[in-house]
């Protein structure tokens, strides 16, 4: 099983018509990557704090469908979070947030994951909002040291940062030398202000960089580098994609038997693959197993 913690919310995504009409979607950096697995046919267990309004049902509602494991799942009375998505011509995204007093953020740490869990996936929201950050980030520290694969996917969201020294320095010295794979768009490594060699060295066995259209590459702590291009596609927007690849990171990397080397080449192929259809769809729609076959 692959066990994905971190927040669920709602994008109200801007549509054309009418003017300034805004479409609820479902969700969430985390999420997102617990729906992707899902759809790739990956066992997968959603770790979260969600709302008991309607849109918290919602939510579940989506994992439902996509096979997640909702046994992790903490209810609460609070709201849901709200995230407004702002769309550039390219379809790249920027976010706003509505947070104060949300569910998600009182998530509190679980006494123990499911027998046979393989790996651990942490990101966005979680990682800022206290005082549930405190509690993905004692979920990591506690994970890695039973030896679970871990992926963290920082994924920066400036607005929800009111110290970014401080979020640079918990990123550097707290979460990275419990992290297995670390997972950020170039976006994400101009914010941090650091570079690949300082983060392999803080913990990571590998490090992928997303690029856009410019496509993935993955540095290896062993001095490997590879690199995929992106597929052509005619893009909607870009919401969800970075998501999809952390889905289709961890599906392939853990369907492989253990002790064997990561074929990255591969690895990297179908993370791009997953992630151009995420492209092609308004919001976040994630592909299923059968779109990647062939």
């Amino acid at each position: 099983m692959i066990v994905v913690g971190g927040e669920a919310l709602i994008d109200l995504v801007p549509v054309a018509q009418p003017p300034g009409a805004l479409l609820p979607r479902l969700g969430g950096g985390p999420y997102n990557t617990a729906l992707a697995l899902g759809r790739l046919g990956a066992e997968v267990a959603f770790c979260s704090r969600v709302s008991t309004d309607g849109f918290g049902e919602s939510l579940l509602s989506g994992l439902r469908a996509a096979g997640v494991d909702l046994s992790l799942v903490q209810r609460g009375p609070e709201p849901t979070t709200l995230a407004v998505p702002s769309l550039a011509p390219d379809g790249s995204a920027s976010y706003g947030f509505y947070v104060e007093g949300t569910a998600d953020r009182l998530f509190t740490l679980p006494p123990a994951l499911p027998e046979g869990t393989r790996a651990l996936a942490l990101g966005t929201c979680s990682l800022v909002l206290e005082p549930g950050a405190s509690a993905y980030e004692a979920l990591l520290r506690r994970e890695s040291r039973r030896g679970l694969m871990t992926l963290l996917d920082p994924n920066i969201r400036p607005a929800l940062i009111p110290d970014p020294a401080a979020h640079r320095a918990r990123f550097l010295t707290r979460l990275l030398p419990h992290t297995g794979v670390l997972k950020l768009s170039e976006e994400d490594a101009g914010w941090l202000g650091g570079r690949v060699g300082d983060w392999l060295a803080a913990g990571p066995s590998a490090v992928v960089l997303t690029r856009g259209a410019a496509g993935l590459t993955v540095w290896t702590r062993e001095g490997a580098e590879h690199s995929v291009p992106a597929r052509r596609i005619a893009v909607a927007d870009t919401i969800g994609a970075g998501d999809t690849v952390n889905a289709a990171l961890l599906h392939r990397i853990a369907a492989a038997p253990p002790g064997e080397p990561v074929d990255w080449p591969d690895v990297l192929a179908y993370a791009a693959h997953a992630a151009a259809l995420t492209c092609t769809r308004a919001g976040a729609e994630p592909p299923y197993a059968a779109e990647l076959s062939g």
